[in-house]
């Protein structure tokens, strides 16, 4: 048997799924990557995926609860996947299939679900500068698609399960009129419209001057201030937090989007850009955080 009071956070992306197993005292003791299921519109490969990692888990250490997150509208409530466009889902009841498929293994434990971004969002606010506990903040990871979070006075924005979708609107005008945001203003969209594998390949070749990688570099910035600017005025965000692997780039992202909502404001408070503390495992860790509050409630009901 391993240390007591562990937790596995889970967070399942569109090409990509992160396993994060931590301690009661907070030490990562396992970490593990492997790719998303293709073709599961049921859930059921991935239920199979999540509990073979919390059974790897398992060898490790002793669990105490289990954090499950997913992009896409997330029903935290009934369990729910309401709508998954990468994945293909719709109205998935993704925790059911999951707790089915550890039950079949004789697994009982605590599973608690949630939203991908939200849970990201929990995870960059907490234990961290008290500013971000007061007055609105945003999470926006810009990864294989992209989404936000809304933090207010230190609490996540829900929804419903509908808040956030950013990446879902369709832009109405201009050169890309008709195509979602994410199309547009994401690392996968970056990757695909460049022509290159990933979206730091684009970003290589957008420091090596070329014509092509530095249009669709740009085009992403300004769609993404957009996006940004609405967010902005909408909520109040005293500061942006940038995640997802877009920005890996740092400065080559965050200074002329910085620019391009200065310009999109005028007048107006200009939030503060961050980038992402935790970078893609902000997610994992969420779930990490809302599997141990699963486990207090556990102890306590």
């Amino acid at each position: 048997m391993g240390p007591a009071g562990a937790v596995l956070g889970v967070d399942v992306g569109g090409t990509g799924i992160k396993a994060r197993l931590t301690g009661a005292d907070g030490l990562v003791l396992d970490e593990t990557r492997v790719p998303t299921p293709r073709g599961d519109a049921d859930a059921t490969s991935l239920a199979v995926v999540v509990a073979d990692l919390t059974e790897r888990a398992l060898r490790r250490a002793d669990l105490d609860a289990v954090g499950l997150v997913t992009p896409g509208v997330v029903d935290d409530r009934t369990g729910t996947v309401l709508l998954a466009v990468n994945l293909g889902w719709r109205d998935v009841p993704v925790r059911d299939r999951v707790r089915a498929e550890l039950a079949s293994r004789g697994i009982d434990l605590p599973l608690a679900f949630g939203h991908d971004v939200r849970a990201g969002a929990l995870a960059e606010t907490t234990g961290t500068a008290p500013s971000l506990a007061r007055g609105s903040v945003a999470f926006v990871p810009v990864g294989t698609g992209l989404a936000s979070a809304l933090v207010v006075d230190g609490v996540v924005v829900g929804g419903g399960g509908w808040a956030g979708e950013i990446g879902q609107v369709r832009i109405p005008t201009g050169p890309h009129a008709g195509r979602r945001v994410e199309e547009i203003a994401s690392a996968g969209g970056v990757a695909r419209r460049s022509g290159t594998a990933t979206a730091h390949e684009a970003m290589l070749r957008v420091r090596a001057g070329d014509a092509v990688a530095t249009r669709v570099w740009q085009e992403c910035i300004d769609v993404l201030a957009d996006a940004l600017a609405w967010t902005t005025t909408v909520a109040g965000c005293h500061t942006i937090i940038v995640g997802g692997g877009l920005a890996e780039s740092g400065p080559l992202l965050l200074d002329p989007l910085r620019a391009a909502l200065v310009d999109r404001l005028p007048g107006l408070r200009v939030p503060a850009l961050e980038r992402a503390r935790h970078g893609d495992a902000a997610g994992a860790i969420g779930a990490g955080l809302l599997a141990r509050a699963a486990a207090r409630t556990e102890v306590h009901a």
